[in-house]
């Protein structure tokens, strides 16, 4: 163990077609909570009332400036039937680009340890924000703090950027079976 160092901050992917990568992010939020750490979780998809938005929205009292939470985005992009309403593609890009400069300026203040970004990728593979974005992000934020980003389709291109990567695949999931999302389990 004598040869290993520690770094001052990582950049972590949650990647994968299978369930977990948001369930691993928050996992991570607690753990950085629990160390005493200051975190923001950005969140660039999910707008409608989940399971996790109620957890940080009852734990926020308890950790003050500790933790900052920033519910961005418009919902699943061209999801047809499943948006609750019609979201235009402009709309989806703007509450995007508006996240994503949240994001931003949490990574590259210095004033958080640990800045989790749910659900980025997802926007970068559908177009809402750029390859490049998606880069600046990665390499531009402060050296004190380490990033964590979320999602489908991270870009293989990138994993050099990244210095813990885990990419989540599925081997069975109730959806096949024509079974819809579980309250609780799956949001």
């Amino acid at each position: 163990m004598e040869d290993y160092k520690t770094k001052q901050s990582v950049v972590l992917v949650y990647t994968g077609d299978s369930k977990g990568k948001t369930s691993a992010s928050l996992g991570l939020m607690v753990r950085a909570l629990g160390n005493r750490w200051k975190v923001a979780y950005i969140q660039f998809i999910k707008y409608w009332g989940v399971g996790e938005h109620v957890f940080i929205r009852d734990i926020t009292p308890l950790y003050k400036d500790q933790l900052h939470f920033y519910k961005g985005g418009k919902g699943f992009y061209n999801a047809g039937e499943l948006s609750a309403e019609f979201v235009t593609e402009e709309q989806h890009k703007q509450a995007a680009l508006e996240t994503y400069e949240e994001a931003l300026k949490c990574a590259t203040s210095g004033d958080y340890d640990l800045v989790i970004c749910d659900e980025i990728n997802n926007a970068v593979h559908d177009g809402l924000l750029s390859k490049d974005q998606l880069q600046a992000l990665l390499e531009g934020h402060s050296a004190t703090t380490s990033i964590c980003v979320t999602g489908r389709n991270f870009p293989k291109e990138f994993v050099k950027h990244a210095d813990i990567v885990t990419d989540m695949h599925k081997i069975k999931h109730h959806y096949d079976d024509k079974f819809l999302a579980n309250r609780g389990i799956d949001f």
